[in-house]
């Protein structure tokens, strides 16, 4: 019985794009890819109270987080189990225009060589909030910075 309910997200996983990856077999689906817009919203306000929380590698805890272990914890708060990494995230969320971000959508960012290296979260009014590097801590900032700007990527939503 339950693989007969898991039919429809695993259907929806593979519609998402998740299965071209070479070689890979993809992930196993989760709720993530029927995210409501209040959902994106709680995990936009779970994110923002991070903020001061350090860096670490690997990190997906208010002991310490990098930036896809912050989108992970800030999503589980409001209900959604997400992996961790940013090319798994993009594998269970949706291509969206830019002028159509609203809070909670995730951006990805060229960095170090990388076109899909860091992310963060939607805050609305051109902020977002992500876990930047080592020696540094969650923070928010601007899009419409300079160097955010030239190093945005992408914009999807879960």
């Amino acid at each position: 019985m339950r693989a007969v309910k898991a039919l429809p997200l695993v259907l929806a996983f593979l519609a998402a794009g998740c299965a071209s990856a070479p070689n890979r077999a993809p992930e196993a689906p989760t709720r993530s890819i029927l995210a409501s817009a209040e959902m994106a919203d709680d995990a936009a306000t779970q994110a923002l109270k991070m903020v001061g929380r350090p860096y670490k590698y690997g990190g997906s805890t208010p002991a310490g987080f990098d930036c896809s272990g912050l989108i992970r914890y800030s999503f589980g708060k409001a209900g959604l189990s997400l992996p961790h990494g940013t090319d798994k995230l993009r594998g269970v969320s949706n291509v969206v225009k830019t002028s159509e971000l609203r809070r909670g959508d995730l951006l990805f960012f060229h960095q170090e060589g990388k076109r899909y290296g860091h992310a963060g979260i939607y805050l609305g009014n051109g902020r977002f909030v992500h876990a930047p590097s080592s020696g540094k801590s969650v923070r928010t900032d601007g899009l419409d910075a300079p160097y955010w700007k030239r190093h945005l990527s992408e914009v999807r939503r879960l």
